[in-house]
């Protein structure tokens, strides 16, 4: 493989290789470390690679990767860190079912069973159709639509029974922006 090859291999696909560790780890620098390790291995073994294939063969490596990482290591997740309110619009209230609602919701993460994780993240982070999904993984399309089924009866079994007033807080949160890019609009 040629230098050439080997960058437009690592400029096309880098960022799928690290979100898709990123959904399965919850960790972003695990993800960056494994997406960097899974391209240096197709550097030094100079891997034969069928454009076809090449983004499975991708995630294979990268889930190799991970297994082993994930036998030494915890996981864990910190998907809301980089979301936060707009600290204007809320109440005390507000604030207070926000941080439930991240608790809750990052523990049913954490307690999802990875493949069904790893595709409700593809389909709900990446808006993946299930098609794709299945591409990447190499499933069905029925495997895929199984694993969301069960991700979401999962989350509504978690937060269901856990949440009342939160998901009040998402329905006015949402309601406010609402009417905020209306307004902008309008304007």
């Amino acid at each position: 493989m040629k230098k050439e090859e080997f960058k437009l291999l690592f400029d096309k696909y880098f960022d799928d290789v690290r979100r898709y560790i990123l959904y399965r780890s919850g960790n972003e620098e695990l993800a960056t470390d494994i997406a960097q390790d899974t391209f240096m291995r197709v550097w030094e073994k100079q891997i034969n690679i069928d454009k076809r294939t090449v983004k499975g063969l991708l995630f294979k490596i990268a889930n190799d990767f991970f297994i082993s990482d994930y036998r030494h290591k915890k996981v864990e997740f910190s998907f809301f860190d980089t979301f936060e309110p707009n600290q204007k619009s809320l109440t005390p209230e507000d604030e207070y079912n926000f941080k439930e609602l991240k608790i809750a919701y990052e523990t049913a993460l954490k307690t999802m069973p990875e493949k069904q994780r790893t595709v409700f993240l593809m389909n709900r982070i990446d808006e993946l159709k299930y098609r794709e999904i299945a591409v990447q993984l190499d499933l069905s399309v029925k495997a895929i639509e199984k694993r969301m089924s069960l991700a979401l009866e999962h989350l509504k079994k978690e937060l269901g029974s856990r949440l009342k007033t939160p998901i009040l807080f998402v329905i006015n949160f949402f309601r406010q922006k609402i009417r905020y890019s209306e307004q902008e609009y309008t304007t």
